[in-house]
């Protein structure tokens, strides 16, 4: 492990001379004004430094000191915000990059580049807390710190402190132990992931005594893990890994670590998050469907010879699926009463959905017999495919008042549910299918792993069914 500071004055003195130095630059900031009657009683301080162009501070308390450093150890299997760690005078600390961490747009790191470090404690834990620019240590009256507002700053509310004026700039105080987690819920993916990297740095600490850089372990054979990819898609896009999409996961996955390369893997930011889910999403998902998908979806419907045909679509977005989806069942049970539960949980799309106008090309391809055009040109469905839908602002992982259900359509639906989530709504499925019904998921979503269902193939499509 390199270290690039000087080695090895005591913490105490590293402190001291650290925050010595720049509360020395702080200048008017913290010194008394001549005269006494108008001063200001100073009982609270913090560091001050910047982000992406932005002021920001925390409490000096928090502080251990402030340093330079670069060539971070890599460790597996971290989130995208954890650099690695560091050999603090022989204490191993977990270093977070903050700008990675509230997502800010950065620069692309050089691999020999010193950074700029606070030294920072939050309970028994250290961290290194990689920041832009380090100012100074500013005095302030703790009254005139004003409450937070999320217009303040691009990052989450719930951690900032504060904001405080000083000086004409304003800066945004960050309550340190919320971002480290003793403040927080300890059940969090960062709270959890970096409680976690403090740990895993205490145990690989040297032995007492030992100065030289520890010899770089010996390779192990590769596997799979892909961990820190799913806290990322978690947090940046609510995607849940888990036994539903494990084979798409571990196939995407090295996938990307070939369009990336190794140790490039990390998701920095959610525009990576995007292009890593690219690839999962059905054919059509959210749009019309051409007419090789609908003849696929026709020929994985089973045959049904019920009056009435009860269809369940959880997650229909702005509809086009959704018409799409009854085009298909009127042409596949044209005897039967069509009932299609439309549910979404954004409730513009769902407002909108049965006001969806139909574009003249759709209208013109396989819709065309169940398409009718208005007095005023516009194009819109029959009324039997229109009533045979209702649409419901209703989140899925609720309860879910439903008749018994032929058919259960819910393309890459589960997978943006968390995990707890997906076994109440495919414990929901068991309940409300026909024991002749089907369930077609998302083309990357399984029901395989559950001993409770199984699977068949028809063409391209995979239809679920209660064992």
């Amino acid at each position: 492990m390199e270290n690039t500071s000087a080695e090895k004055p005591s913490i105490n003195s590293v402190l001291k001379e650290s925050l010595g130095n720049i509360q020395n630059i702080a200048g008017a900031d913290t010194a008394a004004p001549e005269k006494p009657d108008n001063m200001v009683v100073v009982d609270y301080k913090m560091v001050t430094f910047s982000l992406s162009g932005k002021d920001y501070a925390i409490d000096i308390m928090k502080v251990k000191e402030i340093a330079k450093a670069g060539r971070f150890t890599y460790v597996p299997n971290a989130l995208p915000f954890v650099l690695g760690v560091y050999n603090l005078r022989g204490d191993i600390i977990p270093i977070i990059d903050l700008r990675l961490f509230f997502n800010i747009e950065m620069p692309e790191r050089e691999y020999d580049a010193l950074e700029n470090m606070l030294i920072v404690s939050v309970g028994e834990l250290t961290f290194g807390v990689v920041v832009d620019e380090i100012d100074k240590v500013v005095g302030i009256q703790k009254s005139s710190i004003n409450p937070p507002h999320p217009l303040f700053g691009d990052i989450s509310i719930k951690y900032i402190q504060g904001v405080v004026e000083v000086n004409n700039r304003l800066y945004i105080l960050l309550d340190i132990e919320k971002i480290f987690g003793s403040k927080s819920d300890s059940k969090s993916s960062e709270t959890a992931a970096m409680r976690e990297m403090a740990a895993r740095a205490s145990v690989a600490a040297p032995a007492a005594g030992v100065k030289k850089a520890a010899a770089p372990a010996p390779k192990k054979e590769e596997k799979v893990d892909y961990s820190f990819v799913v806290d990322s898609l978690s947090s940046m896009r609510k995607f849940t890994a888990s036994s539903l999409n494990d084979k798409w996961m571990q196939v995407r996955y090295k996938e990307w670590e070939g369009e990336r390369g190794k140790g490039k893997t990390q998701l920095q930011n959610p525009a990576d998050a995007d292009m890593f889910l690219k690839k999962f999403f059905s054919p059509f998902s959210g749009t019309w469907w051409d007419k090789a998908y609908a003849d696929s979806i026709f020929k994985a419907l089973p045959d049904n010879t019920a009056k009435q045909i009860v269809v369940w679509n959880p997650g229909c977005g702005k509809g086009a699926e959704t018409y799409s989806l009854a085009c298909v069942l009127k042409k596949r049970y044209p005897e039967a009463k069509l009932r299609i539960y439309a549910h979404e949980v954004d409730l513009l799309s769902i407002s909108n959905a049965p006001l969806l106008a139909v574009p003249g090309d759709v209208a013109n391809d396989w819709y065309a017999p169940y398409i009718t055009k208005k007095a005023n040109g516009d194009f819109t469905f029959i009324s039997d495919i229109r009533d045979s839908i209702m649409f419901e602002y209703h989140d899925c992982a609720n309860t879910n008042n439903l008749p018994s259900c032929d058919i259960i359509f819910a393309r890459d639906v589960l997978s943006f549910l968390s995990e707890s989530a997906q076994q109440t709504v495919v414990a929901d499925f068991s309940e409300k299918l026909k024991g002749n019904g089907i369930v077609i998921l998302g083309q990357n979503e399984s029901l395989e792993e559950n001993p409770k269902w199984s699977a068949t193939k028809v063409g391209t499509v995979t239809i679920f069914g209660k064992k």
